[in-house]
């Protein structure tokens, strides 16, 4: 009689709580940009007046910009250094381990946000603020990564885009509740009782945590894998970094390229639809600008099914590319709605998520997966910020009150365009390196099964691979990926 691990549904509750995970966090991370007028607003007001029944002076924390971003900045280069470490310490300590860790730093990061928030007024505020985010910076990008090992573990063949983009669809969920929803919140109960209810979700992202971990522990054990997983977690050392292969690199490069004229853009894209088109209002432009997430919201779970029927991932990850370009031009020379562009965006960004991330397993030893994520979110964060300094000093303005001229905003979406002709460069020479080492990327996956998708993976370690050439015609080797 199958086991329960062995059976379908069980995948899926696994996936279920996986997803859980990171949705409170993703809610949780953009609090700050939704209610941004709140966090720089004045400590008092003493001599505010009502206009159309608006205080038109907002009581918030009396940060600065800069210390504003900086709330940003932290979290960027916070997570893209952890994320290295916190790869190789899930290939070597195990998935359980790193989901309690890091789901634990993002309620103590969210926590300690939250507390930094009674001391307005106060030199701790900022202190405190600075330092939670630091911890769930450290938290979150190392949670997604163990997200997507124990996806890429319990989903293979046919199964495997579809899994990550539910996990992307839920994640984007949070960030999409968060822009409709905190505002009004914080209007009723104020910012306080807000930033701790983004901790409340944290805490209910470790609950998953703590069911997700059962459930791989006692699917494990079903599969007769637990001891063998163990055992290969104790080969795995910080060299296997250069088992890591072109075709991995190269696919890291075109994911970093993509993403450079992705979140930078839309960092700015509220701004440059107020600039350029000027009857919108800030929250139609916020509206306009995040239809970008609400596409791949509503995308995701269905590009990844039509990707798992297909295949041909590496040639989705060019296509996506390609058609990405015409965005940026609309934007820069044209008068045409934004919302177009941004939707269209929104399709390109789910279409190049659920093809370049799931391609990470298929091309890297199962046993560094954990250390190969942690690289391709590290240069993918490296890259971004990289790309919000060069955007700042295109685009040349210290207050957010200045109307900046459009020949700047043309200078920015020409930035755009080229880091995605850097991606389309990448992704052709990813495509060609591919095809002269068997194609796997591309490979037709519809008539695959479950268990027969795990040919279409790289070895589990380097060791593995030689003595599977030795043993000849003797049986295969039982699943198996570090845990």
């Amino acid at each position: 009689m199958a086991q329960p691990a062995e059976k379908g549904y069980y995948r899926f509750l696994v996936l279920f709580f996986n997803c859980m995970l990171t949705f409170g966090s993703y809610f949780c991370f953009d609090i700050p940009s939704v209610l941004q007028d709140q966090f720089q607003g004045n400590l008092t007001c003493p001599n505010a007046t009502v206009i159309n029944g608006t205080l038109a002076c907002v009581v918030g924390l009396g940060m600065t910009p800069q210390q504003y971003n900086l709330l940003y900045a932290i979290y960027a280069w916070t997570n893209a250094v952890v994320v290295i470490l916190a790869g190789f310490l899930i290939d070597k300590l195990g998935n359980r381990f790193g989901v309690f860790l890091f789901s634990f730093l993002c309620v103590l990061g969210s926590s300690l946000f939250a507390l930094g928030s009674h001391f307005r007024g106060t030199p701790y505020l900022l202190p405190l603020m600075l330092t939670g985010r630091l911890l769930f910076g450290s938290g979150n990008g190392s949670l997604t990564i163990v997200q997507n090992r124990i996806t890429a573990f319990w989903f293979k063949g046919k199964e495997l885009a579809l899994a990550f983009g539910l996990t992307l669809a839920f994640s984007r969920l949070g960030s999409v509740l968060n822009f409709f929803f905190t505002q009004r919140f914080e209007e009723n109960f104020g910012m306080q009782w807000t930033l701790w209810g983004g901790a409340l979700l944290c805490v209910l992202g470790f609950m998953s945590a703590i069911i997700v971990s059962t459930l791989d522990k006692v699917g494990m054990r079903q599969l007769g894998l637990d001891g063998a997983i163990r055992e290969e977690s104790r080969k795995v050392r910080i060299q296997d970094v250069k088992l890591l292969s072109l075709r991995y690199w190269l696919l890291v490069l075109t994911i970093m390229f993509f993403y450079n004229g992705i979140f930078p853009f839309i960092a700015d894209a509220s701004k440059f639809i107020q600039d350029k088109y000027t009857d919108y209002s800030q929250k139609e432009a916020a509206y306009v600008a995040g239809a970008v997430y609400d596409s791949s919201l509503v995308l995701s779970a269905s590009v990844g099914i039509l990707i798992d029927y297909v295949g041909l991932r590496g040639i989705f990850a060019v296509a996506c590319a390609l058609f990405t370009l015409p965005v940026f031009g609309l934007l820069a020379f044209t008068f045409v709605p934004p919302l177009v562009s941004t939707i269209w965006l929104g399709v390109t960004y789910s279409f190049a998520a659920a093809s370049m991330w799931p391609s990470i397993p298929l091309v890297v030893p199962q046993a560094t997966i954990g250390t190969a994520m942690g690289l391709a979110t590290s240069i993918q964060m490296i890259g971004i910020g990289i790309s919000n300094l060069v955007v700042g000093q295109i685009l040349g303005t210290k207050t957010s009150d200045t109307k900046i001229p459009l020949w700047r905003w043309q200078r920015m979406m020409i930035f755009m365009l080229a880091n995605t002709i850097c991606c389309i460069v990448t992704s052709v020479l990813l495509n060609i390196i591919d095809h002269r080492q068997g194609g796997m990327l591309n490979k037709m996956t519809k008539n695959s099964g479950q268990t027969g998708g795990d040919s279409d993976r790289e070895p589990l370690t380097q060791r593995e691979e030689e003595e599977s050439e030795d043993e000849g015609d003797e049986a295969p080797p039982s699943r198996s990926i570090n845990s």
